[in-house]
């Protein structure tokens, strides 16, 4: 994405090719217009409200991205086409036909039959561009609001093999950035495309990194750290999107979520709430802790295991240790045993919110 910096010199240029331009082509009507007439004058104003329009044009559209223009030209083109199958089957003769059979007098004269004419050909010209106007605008907005699995259904056989090949963009949110894990599960071959940090989310980091909170000082500094490292990593697309979403005064989560929408992207989050939220909205939710959960060894009943008892438990007898994932292991009768390595039976295991917690005896 381009920086502010890039747009605004781009601006920039673009006003003083406008002024230039009016200045021309008063300069050329100077022989025209009366003497005295500040003519180069009004035509750097007539530049500067030129290239002013289409600059605050540009501002509007600033969140509407390559890929929503090229999918509003498509369902354009579709809506003109409609527009002019409808005009090949002659709907308008059929008013005009009406029309003819109200006013039948065989006694008009040449001038009222002429401003007949006249009236028709300008209300069918009138139809005909309310025709392609309405239903360009109609296949325009009914492309934006439609997915991909639309568009193959109404082009069949046609998949977006670039997603395939290189996969969806992934929108990282702050807890994702922090992790730090990220470019590790890109580089293990386990996730591909291109990773897109919102502008909002940096300035996030950026006032978690202020923070006169210490805990928050420190999750914001390690955040900034591990983009850095990402951005300079030769091996990880990373580029941040320049955009505060369509609401700036809307919560995080949420422009996170018109954000991954408006870009056809996938959402990575380390967030349970905005997890649900997300697949709620049908977004693909690339959530870290559900990628934990799933690559933590399965402890069976009745499997023997080897472990390091590094502490004694709640009740007198156990003993704790823990596998290499962090699963804590609680040993019964196993208190004299503190501080080596013992083998044991794994009897129960127990699902609590902080995770699975083993119960097992001395084997």
């Amino acid at each position: 994405m381009q920086s502010q910096p890039s747009v605004n010199v781009a601006r920039l240029t673009y006003l003083l090719v406008c002024e230039a331009a009016g200045y021309a082509i008063a300069s050329s009507l100077k022989g025209v217009v009366s003497p005295g007439f500040p003519v180069e004058l009004w035509g750097l104003l007539g530049g500067l409200l030129v290239a002013g329009f289409f600059i605050m044009v540009e501002s509007l559209i600033r969140g509407f991205s390559f890929r929503g223009f090229s999918t509003a030209i498509f369902g354009l083109g579709v809506g003109l086409f409609c527009a002019w199958l409808l005009t090949r089957v002659q709907i308008f003769s059929l008013f005009e036909v009406a029309l003819r059979d109200r006013e039948h007098d065989y006694n008009r004269t040449l001038v009222e039959q002429s401003q007949r004419d006249l009236f028709v050909g300008s209300v069918k010209l009138a139809f005909d561009v309310t025709l392609f106007a309405s239903l360009g605008f109609i296949g325009a907005v009914l492309a934006l609001r439609s997915n991909r699995d639309d568009f193959a259904f109404i082009i069949p056989y046609v998949r977006f093999r670039q997603d395939a090949d290189s996969g969806q963009p992934v929108v990282l949110d702050p807890e994702a950035v922090m992790d730090g894990r990220v470019p590790a599960i890109l580089r293990a071959g386990f996730l591909h495309g291109r990773l897109i940090v919102p502008r909002f989310v940096l300035d996030e980091l950026h006032a978690l990194a202020n923070s006169p909170s210490a805990a928050h000082r420190q999750r914001g500094e390690r955040g900034l750290a591990s983009l850095e490292q990402m951005r300079t990593a030769k091996d990880l697309q990373v580029s941040i999107h320049e955009s505060n979403g369509t609401r700036p005064d809307e919560a995080l989560n949420s422009r996170l979520i018109e954000t991954t929408q408006l870009l056809g992207a996938r959402l990575m989050t380390g967030d349970e709430n905005l997890s649900k939220v997300a697949k709620l909205r049908n977004i693909a939710v690339l959530n870290i802790q559900d990628l934990e959960d799933a690559l933590k060894p399965v402890v069976a009943v009745g499997e023997r295991l080897r472990i390091a008892l590094v502490r004694p438990g709640k009740e007198d007898h156990q003993a704790v240790g823990y596998l290499a994932d962090g699963t804590m292991i609680v040993v019964n009768h196993a208190v004299q045993k503190i501080g080596s390595t013992a083998d044991v039976l794994v009897i129960s295991t127990l699902q609590t919110s902080a995770g699975t917690m083993i119960f097992a005896e001395a084997a």
